[in-house]
């Protein structure tokens, strides 16, 4: 809860504290802030068994801090039943890298010309047949 107070600013609360309260009353303060805080504990820990025990059986395994929704998804993704490990592990960058350059790098494209890797701009591109058009579908328009 107070993970980010660092050591000057602790001193300087309880100097505050001090000087707020004086040094004879600081002791009956932080008991009765204690037993505050022990209560509010005790009201949430039975409000969690209650709302637990309505839910039934189904949510035993429930906590209410995977409500938290970077503590939900992280939950979920070291779940091994989703298999993101296994294609995790079987995704290979290097080999797939290597497949990427080698199409890219490939002269076997037919519009490629071998004067120099130039494009064959006179070549015609070849006009599609009457067999090669997609059948129509008058429920798509």
């Amino acid at each position: 809860m107070f993970n980010d107070i660092g050591p000057l600013e602790l001193i300087t609360l309880v100097v505050l504290a001090v000087l707020v309260f004086g040094p004879d009353k600081l002791p009956k303060v932080i008991q009765d802030v204690m037993r505050t805080v022990r209560k509010i504990r005790e009201f949430s820990e039975s409000a969690k068994q209650d709302i637990r025990s309505e839910l039934g059986p189904e949510f035993k395994d429930f906590e209410f801090e995977d409500l938290n929704p970077k503590t939900f998804i992280r939950k979920q993704l070291d779940n091994d039943e989703l298999g993101l490990k296994e294609i995790r592990n079987g995704f290979d960058l290097k080999k797939e890298m290597a497949e990427v350059t080698d199409a890219v790098h490939s002269t076997d494209t037919p519009a490629v010309s071998s004067s120099g890797g130039r494009i064959d701009m006179t070549k015609k591109p070849e006009e599609p047949g009457e067999d090669n058009r997609p059948p129509f579908d008058a429920d798509a328009t």
